[in-house]
């Protein structure tokens, strides 16, 4: 049975492999899709989200957890945002938040092609 810690790994390989027109994921499809099942499921997509930004940040490449949104509101959750600043990726201003995403949610999209 697979791990925790190659959780990040199945979910690039999921979210690469995925048709644009699939995208974007909620968090819910995507521990589905992991084959998760409770307890933490969200939590664990969240920390496996958390680790594909720290790899594609160091790697300059777009951050692929923008893939993967909140089925309310369709964005991330706050904690992606929190850390896409954190790691230099987005600006300090929530207001420029939304552009900011939609920028690289594009450019994930185009370098998965």
């Amino acid at each position: 049975m697979p791990t925790d810690s190659d959780l990040h790994l199945r979910l690039r390989r999921h979210l690469v492999g995925l048709a644009p027109e699939a995208l974007p994921l909620t968090y819910q499809q995507a521990a589905e899709a992991l084959g998760l099942s409770p307890p933490r499921t969200i939590r664990r997509v969240a920390l496996a989200l958390e680790a594909l930004m720290h790899e594609d940040v160091a790697a300059g490449r777009p951050m692929l957890a923008t893939l993967v949104v909140s089925r309310r509101g369709g964005l991330p959750g706050a904690g992606f945002f929190e850390l896409a600043v954190a790691l230099g990726r987005f600006p300090d201003n929530p207001a420029e938040h939304k552009a900011a995403y939609q920028h690289e949610f594009a450019a994930a999209l185009a370098q998965r092609a």
